[in-house]
């Protein structure tokens, strides 16, 4: 490699430099782009239970709330619980949040369904026409009883404590209907008995609470229940609770609760599911009947573990964009906070090695006449005597005039001078030789 080859190299290292520190900012931004969460979506699906239940009768108030932010939230009915944890395992479903009651899965069981918390209790409330009154279990032995839909948590849960008391399934006929269904079956004497796990705000439980003609059954040995089924919980009807004037129950009845969670996809956006929790906390932390006011929703990982959003919400509340701002431009000031860190961890040490590749680049205009002016002294040497020196006084006359026309910060001139000097001293040799 010859002098001039080096020397040529040597000129391309700052636009080699830069080229390498764009490529390097294209692609810490391709990567964030490419990583970075999406706007929040404008249609949330929530699996809630059979209309007229609890659960889609709270589905409205959530809807109503996520309206007031600009996003639908559409309300999908179920057969119960199990159909909701179905659904929000399957991705296919499009379901996002959904309600369930503890006890039915496990973490290693639902990988990609994480828990908001717990938001209420839901007791297994057992009505039965007052006709049957003292007799007992016993006394509804070949009777219609409704123990909720397939696929309900009511279901499955009765007739695991009916195997656990070593009565099988031709104890009595069990029929599967919601409980809006059983209530209205149930009143007007169409069944017998019906059970169902709901809130204690549930139209069907209201409803028969305050009727004559239907009674409440309080289970007996609930601590040997909670013992064996530590996700179940004891809790007490007053008496008169349903109504007051007609004393509905006339006395207080013991009964056994689960809990209800809120369950979203792992993969819901976080925005959604800050907006998921703002709402339980309006919507479940006053007081009910079997719970104090601000118990719930509650960061109780009872089957499934909280998200890290939820985690973050019961730990220290909404993100600070979330609490100061509106929703949608919460969402995208968090966006573009996710976009700005990477992007100034890498504009930061470019800042920093700016004005060190600017140095260079002045250093290379300088060194690239001190170059050529090298290049000029060594075809000089290599001139025979009387030979014309022409040539070589028009390329030293432009050298000098673009050494002249070259303007460098103060830090620098000194080499410029010296660039300079060096040109006299060559044209006072080209003027002896000459």
């Amino acid at each position: 490699m010859t002098l001039r080859d080096i020397f040529k190299a040597f000129r391309s290292w700052p636009l080699i430099a830069g080229i390498a520190v764009a490529v390097l900012v294209a692609a810490a931004l391709w990567a964030v782009i490419a990583f970075l969460r999406p706007l929040p979506p404008r249609l949330v699906t929530m699996a809630t239970g059979p209309e007229g239940g609890a659960y889609y009768e709270v589905g409205k108030r959530y809807r109503e709330l996520f309206a007031q932010e600009g996003i639908e939230l559409r309300l999908l009915p179920t057969a119960g619980t199990l159909e909701n944890l179905a659904r929000l395992r399957d991705p296919r479903s499009k379901v996002e949040v959904g309600f369930l009651q503890v006890g039915i899965t496990s973490q290693k069981e639902s990988p990609g369904v994480e828990s908001l918390g717990t938001v209420f209790y839901e007791p297994l409330w057992f009505f039965y026409r007052s006709e049957y009154r003292g007799t007992g279990l016993e006394g509804l032995r070949g009777r219609k009883i409704s123990i909720g839909p397939v696929g309900s948590q009511t279901r499955a849960l009765t007739l695991e404590l009916l195997a656990r008391n070593g009565m099988d399934q031709d104890f009595a006929r069990l029929l599967s209907l919601a409980p809006q269904a059983a209530a209205d079956q149930l009143l007007s004497n169409g069944i017998d008995a019906a059970l169902m796990i709901t809130s204690w705000d549930a139209p069907a439980v209201r409803r028969l609470l305050a009727d004559k003609n239907i009674e409440l059954a309080s289970f007996p040995r609930t601590d040997a229940y909670v013992a064996l089924y530590p996700f179940l919980n004891k809790v007490i009807v007053p008496a008169g609770v349903g109504d007051l004037a007609k004393n509905r129950p006339p006395s207080e009845t013991v009964l056994f609760a689960l809990k209800a969670c809120l369950v979203v996809r792992q993969d819901l956006h976080p925005a959604i599911q800050y907006l998921v929790l703002e709402a339980a906390e309006k919507i479940h932390s006053g007081p009910g009947i079997f719970h104090k006011a601000g118990q719930f929703p509650a960061a109780e990982s009872i089957d499934l573990p909280l998200s890290d959003e939820a985690r973050q919400f019961y730990k220290s509340g909404k993100p600070f964009f979330q609490r100061h701002l509106p929703f949608w431009l919460a969402a995208l000031m968090d966006r573009l906070l996710i976009l700005l860190i990477p992007v100034a961890g890498v504009i930061y040490p470019l800042l920093r090695f700016l004005p060190a590749l600017y140095g260079w680049g002045i250093r290379r205009r300088i060194f690239r006449l001190c170059g050529e002016l090298r290049f000029l002294e060594k075809d000089l040497e290599s001139r025979r005597g009387g030979e014309s020196l022409g040539d070589l006084t028009a390329r030293l006359d432009r050298l000098e005039e673009r050494a002249n026309r070259l303007r460098v910060p103060v830090f620098y001139t000194s080499m410029l001078y010296t660039l300079r000097m060096h040109i006299t001293l060559v044209r006072e040799r080209l003027k002896r030789l000459g």
